[in-house]
């Protein structure tokens, strides 16, 4: 009896470990069937955007000092008292236009004067050509009367010129400052009167690294703002690059030319300058959190196929929100901006939102 009990669990031991031998073998067939119908290994959701092409300027963004096309301020060349002043202060004055008078009297006194001794001298002169033709004057004599008579034409060219600087003219057209002289006053050579200022157009002068020395020439585009209208960008160019680098700065002084027919730029101000190096204008762009790095290298992972493909790249400028792709890329690529942690080489993916994130180009990016 003992022998029989102990024969029969023998037997179910024996059955229920070859019917769980089958079951592992079968499950396991079974099972890598079902994972090859049903499609492979597992699809992971992504976020993508596709590849921007736009502008793209590359641009070195430095500080600058605001000058008038031209400007001068205007002084007395001699002495004497005001008679009239002809300006109004903050005017605006075309070239050749009077703005002060001094009192001629003196100086007319004075070419008056060497007139008539140029006269005299003239007549003696008439004479004595005439005798020395007959060779009935000495050489010497006749030497001394030619010599009077270029002094008196000397003498009076002078005086002529100083009754002409009695009144005062501007020496190009613009735009007059306040003046520092009244009606009666007597002014003395190369006492200031006024400023003038010619701001129909404007200079800036502004320092960039000697290492841009060779990518800057002239007629290149600065952009640049000022404090006083943030709002507003003014655009000029280069057209005068100085020959020599400061030595202390190792900086090279550029000078740019920038329209300002409505007079909102004024000389002294203070302003942000970019100059624009390069311009792409079919540049390629993707969103900046598509980047995965990897140690000193960038790369991003794009779509081909309905699967990850990771690419190498080399970036270029960053805008806002975007980056630029230099190399690694073509304007057809799709990108993966969200759930790349997950990502690997030849994943099946599937975009969660085909229409999203299509960054708006920034301005400075817009054509």
């Amino acid at each position: 009896m003992k022998n029989s009990n102990r024969l029969f669990w023998i037997m179910i031991v024996v059955a229920v470990a070859a019917a769980a031998a089958w079951n592992v073998t079968h499950r396991g067939k079974n099972g890598a069937t079902r994972q090859e119908g049903s499609g492979g290994p597992r699809v992971l959701p992504v976020e993508a955007a596709p590849v921007q092409v736009g502008p793209v300027s590359q641009e070195i963004e430095t500080v600058g000092t605001l000058q008038a096309n031209e400007s001068v301020v205007i002084r007395s060349e001699i002495a004497g008292r005001i008679s009239g002043i002809d300006f109004s202060e903050g005017q605006a004055v075309q070239d050749g236009s009077v703005l002060l008078r001094i009192d001629p009297a003196e100086y007319k006194a004075q070419a008056d004067q060497a007139g008539a001794v140029l006269q005299l001298n003239q007549m003696n002169y008439d004479r004595a050509r005439q005798l020395n033709e007959e060779k009935l004057l000495s050489p010497q004599a006749y030497d001394e009367i030619v010599a009077k008579l270029k002094e008196s034409q000397a003498n009076l060219a002078l005086f002529q010129a100083r009754l002409d600087k009695t009144t005062i003219r501007a020496p190009f057209s613009g735009r007059l400052g306040l003046r520092l002289v009244s009606p009666g006053g007597y002014v003395q050579p190369g006492q200031a009167i006024v400023n003038l200022e010619d701001i129909g157009a404007i200079k800036v002068d502004f320092r960039i690294p000697e290492v841009y020395l060779g990518r800057v020439h002239a007629g290149q585009t600065v952009n640049l703002q000022v404090d006083a209208m943030p709002e507003r960008m003014f655009e000029g160019q280069i057209y005068a690059i100085d020959p020599r680098i400061d030595d202390a700065s190792r900086t090279i002084l550029l000078r740019a030319h920038v329209p300002n027919p409505r007079g909102d730029l004024r000389p002294g101000m203070f302003a942000r300058v970019k100059l624009v190096l390069a311009r792409h204008t079919n540049a390629i762009l993707i969103p900046e959190q598509a980047l995965v790095p990897m140690g000193q290298d960038k790369f991003v992972y794009h779509i081909v196929d309905g699967k990850a493909a990771l690419a190498k790249i080399k970036i270029g400028r960053r805008l806002e929100g975007l980056v630029e792709i230099v190399e690694g890329l073509s304007a057809n690529d799709t990108v993966v901006t969200g759930g790349q942690t997950k990502l690997f080489k030849g994943a099946p993916v599937m975009v969660m939102d085909p229409s999203s994130a299509k960054p708006e180009l920034p301005a400075a990016a817009k054509p």
